[in-house]
């Protein structure tokens, strides 16, 4: 049994800002889900991502769920979600009973392929899909519905073709629901990720860039939607001095005192964000002679905070040593290391669902690995990392 303290691939960070907050909702007994620090962490993520209003919820799902309520997405309907994701990002999508239509990535960013993205519409207003085996499908597809929305994600940080993938979106009128949820920060030329659709999305879970324990936020320069989505956040309370509703509901605000740790959080992001790039650097540095091992580079304007940092290995040029048998090795030495996102359209929930394809997501399940990217990384826990690399690519 190894003895060493685990490493971890992306724990909570936690300074000493965050408590002055979290004591002063404690001193007002503002500990309900509304409260001075809402308010002002509201203010902080509209500040940070250039985008005028913010709500802040209990999850970066909460937010995806209420965008695709407020673009008054209905069961049947259709909507565009990038295959190599969390699940999350599709999970919303049945949580309306819409049918996710999946796109692959491209090879640059690992996000969402503009040119996959446009067939997809195509098929959409055709109802001409790509055919899958029967023996794969368990729920129908209708062959022709209204396609709501498209939900493009900025992987490990790095930022989406927003550009191309909005000039597609534009042509078509299709709304962009963006996650941003790894990508706190990250920018095209001075563009914040969140930024570029009519609805963002970020996640304050306890292993993202920064931390509320629990909780993410929905972006939009919307006024009138923002206040819906506080609306129905709230589980859509009419106001009368009883309880009363008009609209279904949803439990989704963000506490008071979750709020003030992202207060204080909001503080270190830039210097978050700064420890998240020097672990990237970190691996390219240790890695960059080890043939069969690849890292991906920030394509020219793009600004990635590097929530973490991922490798390909190439068990063809590596003599054999594939991304499992680093992992386990990273294992065996109490280091936590995680296999890329397993795409969508591999996963047997959403097996059923259109997909349209680029080869690339299959290659990058196949071939990457997430290192230990944590801002609280130490010195100490970088030599143990490099040692316990290195035995393994090199021997």
């Amino acid at each position: 049994m190894n003895n060493h303290q685990r490493i971890y691939l992306s724990p909570p960070h936690i300074g000493k800002s965050e408590q002055t907050f979290v004591n002063d909702a404690f001193a007002t007994n503002w500990i309900a889900p509304l409260g001075p620090n809402v308010d002002g962490f509201e203010a902080d993520l509209a500040r940070q991502t250039g985008v005028k209003h913010a709500a802040a919820l209990s999850s970066g799902t909460a937010a995806i769920h209420l965008a695709l309520i407020l673009l008054d997405v209905q069961p049947g309907d259709y909507v565009i979600c990038q295959s190599l994701t969390f699940s999350a990002t599709a999970n919303a999508i049945r949580y309306q009973g819409a049918i996710p239509v999946f796109v692959d990535s491209e090879e640059e960013t690992w996000n969402m392929c503009p040119l996959a993205l446009e067939k997809a519409i195509l098929a959409c207003k055709s109802g001409d899909f790509p055919m899958h085996p029967a023996s794969d499908r368990s729920s129908p597809v209708p062959t022709k519905s209204n396609l709501k929305a498209i939900i493009p994600v900025h992987l490990y940080g790095m930022p989406a073709k927003m550009d191309a993938i909005m000039a597609v979106a534009v042509k078509y009128n299709i709304p962009v629901v963006e996650d941003a949820a790894e990508a706190l920060g990250s920018h095209i030329n001075g563009k914040q990720c969140g930024s570029f659709g009519d609805f963002g999305i970020l996640s304050f879970n306890g292993n993202k860039i920064i931390t509320t324990s629990g909780g993410g936020a929905l972006l939009s320069d919307d006024e009138a939607m923002i206040r819906r989505a506080r609306f129905l956040a709230s589980q859509a309370r009419d106001p009368a001095p009883h309880y009363q509703h008009s609209a279904i509901g949803y439990n989704y605000r963000m506490s008071n005192v979750l709020a003030g740790i992202g207060r204080g959080q909001m503080q270190v992001l830039s210097q978050r964000i700064a420890q998240r790039r020097a672990n990237y650097d970190f691996y390219v540095d240790l890695l960059k002679d080890v043939s069969g091992i690849s890292f991906l580079p920030e394509p020219e304007g793009f600004f990635s905070n590097r929530w973490l940092s991922s490798i390909l290995v190439d068990p063809a040029k590596t003599g054999g040593i594939t991304r499992e048998a680093i992992r386990l090795a990273l294992e065996k030495e109490n280091i936590e290391s995680r296999p890329l996102w397993k795409p969508m359209h591999q996963q047997p929930v959403f097996s059923p669902y259109p997909f349209f394809s680029t080869g690339v997501s299959d290659k990058l399940f196949e071939l990457g690995l997430c290192l230990p990217s944590g801002s609280s990384l130490t010195n100490q826990d970088r030599d143990r990392i490099a040692k316990a690399l290195m035995a393994v690519v090199v021997g």
